[in-house]
């Protein structure tokens, strides 16, 4: 069994704290369902929110869902100017059979944007 980290990204409309939690529990959900995990699975998650989301920490959102024994930390994501606002982003440490080519890291909500500005690496 191999550890994998897994990637995954929402948008939230509003900071209103049930709102931001409805928001982290479907992407939790949604990275659990698509890499096939329990919660026996999961050995923990790191929780950002950009600094305008503020209402609630995330990782309740994960608790709420019964994820009772993983370790789990929410931080402020960096600030950058013209960065995409209103956000919370995971990464889940987890053991799985999957391939690392087989991973689904889940960007929901128009999230799928975070990496289309990822410049190529000079000189390759």
């Amino acid at each position: 069994m191999a550890v994998r980290a897994i990637r995954g990204a929402t948008a939230v409309d509003v900071d209103e704290r049930e709102h931001v939690l409805e928001r982290t529990r479907e992407l939790v959900s949604e990275v659990m369902e698509a890499n096939k995990l329990d919660q026996d699975s999961i050995i923990s998650i790191i929780f950002t929110a950009t600094q305008d989301v503020s209402s609630v920490a995330p990782a309740l959102a994960a608790r709420q869902l019964g994820l009772n024994d993983p370790a789990l930390i929410c931080v402020q994501e960096m600030h950058v100017e013209g960065a995409m606002p209103m956000l919370v982003r995971l990464v889940a440490h987890v053991e799985t059979e999957l391939d690392r080519d087989q991973v689904r890291n889940r960007y929901l909500r128009g999230t799928d944007q975070l990496r289309v500005d990822v410049p190529p690496i000079p000189g390759s």
